[in-house]
């Protein structure tokens, strides 16, 4: 068995709270931001046969949003309406088959980065969100409409997101 060593911990040098006390800060991690981070995480952390292809992962204060795309259902010369009842019944078997594994991994990632993670699959030309959250600024809103807030923030157009929404 072998360990090693590696100092007090620190906060995190992305802002968001979480001890980096486990890992090692090295040159290339302090080029990186914090979305970058966490994606490059979840490239590490998530298995490979879940998905067809690397997932979008977004972030923001709040919440880390993970939408995979899964592979479409076999159906050669099937309606419109079989496609995406098929693609439904796809996603469907795929929450139900990772649910245990996705909530560890959120755990994980929710106490690592201080945010909630939410789930989605996109399967054809299908989309679900598992989970979500909506959080309050004036109305509730979704990560989507927050983003574009936080993006007229962080130019300096508005002060606060209530600024931004007014």
């Amino acid at each position: 068995m072998s360990t090693r060593h590696l100092g007090p911990a620190r906060p995190d040098t992305a802002g968001t709270g979480a001890s980096e006390g486990a890992r090692r800060d090295t040159a290339s991690d302090r080029d990186v931001g914090p979305a970058e981070k966490v994606r490059g995480w979840f490239a590490g952390r998530l298995p490979d046969q879940w998905f067809t292809s690397v997932p979008d992962i977004q972030v923001d204060r709040e919440e880390i949003t993970i939408i995979g795309t899964l592979a479409d259902p076999a159906m050669a010369g099937a309606s419109d309406a079989e496609r995406a009842a098929a693609a439904e019944g796809r996603i469907r078997r795929f929450r139900e088959d990772t649910k245990s594994r996705r909530i560890e991994i959120a755990r994980e990632a929710e106490h690592r980065f201080r945010r909630k993670v939410s789930w989605g699959a996109t399967c054809a030309n299908v989309t679900e969100m598992f989970t979500t959250l909506s959080v309050p600024v004036m109305t509730r809103l979704r990560q989507p409409e927050r983003r574009v807030l936080d993006t007229l923030v962080d130019a300096g157009v508005a002060r606060s997101r209530s600024d931004a929404l007014a």
